[in-house]
């Protein structure tokens, strides 16, 4: 349908519905405090089945997870298992282990997905655009040339070209078998 073909309510622009994106805007998943529990989405991710989770990888002290709402395809995050805030509050082990578990995730990412770069963060407190302040997470988000295109700018929209689950499957069998636990 032609925008000249649109009803006169629905104004001179057409429109690209993501109804999904409302339970990100509403914050359904986000917890009520910053404490740990059952309310911190990183605290239970991990205790869940791998099969019915987006858990990728699995090591002693983090974790490897999907983002629920990525910013590009294969957007995933590194997680401690400890429920702390901040980077400073991570031991020595930690930080090493975040850290490999972030070069393993890039190049998986790499293997399965051919990105050509990377942008890699964490947002520490809520002041600085974190989501889930109370339990801190690396993102580790793919990128390609010209993954960009017009669609954010006229619409505010990513297109996204694969399931998360399709996404977590490449992972998970390309992660390198030594970071696998069950």
């Amino acid at each position: 349908m032609s925008d000249s073909e649109q009803p006169e309510w629905f104004g001179a622009w057409g429109r690209l519905w993501n109804p999904h994106r409302m339970a990100y805007i509403q914050g359904e998943s986000k917890p009520r405090h910053e404490g740990e529990g059952e309310d911190c989405p990183f605290c239970v991710s991990p205790a869940a089945p791998m099969e019915s989770s987006l858990v990728f990888g699995r090591g002693e002290l983090v974790y490897g997870v999907m983002n629920l709402y990525p910013y590009n395809v294969g957007h995933v995050m590194v997680c401690p298992y400890r429920h702390v805030s901040d980077y400073t509050d991570l031991t020595a082990p930690e930080v090493g282990e975040l850290g490999l578990f972030t070069q393993r995730a890039m190049t998986t990412l790499r293997e399965v997905s051919g990105a050509q770069g990377f942008n890699l963060g964490m947002n520490q407190g809520s002041v600085a655009g974190a989501g889930i302040a109370g339990h801190l997470h690396q993102h580790i988000v793919p990128r390609w040339g010209g993954d960009t295109n017009f669609l954010p700018i006229i619409s505010g929209t990513r297109s996204m070209s694969q399931l998360l689950v399709d996404t977590c499957a490449l992972l998970r069998e390309a992660w390198p078998h030594s970071a696998r636990t069950t």
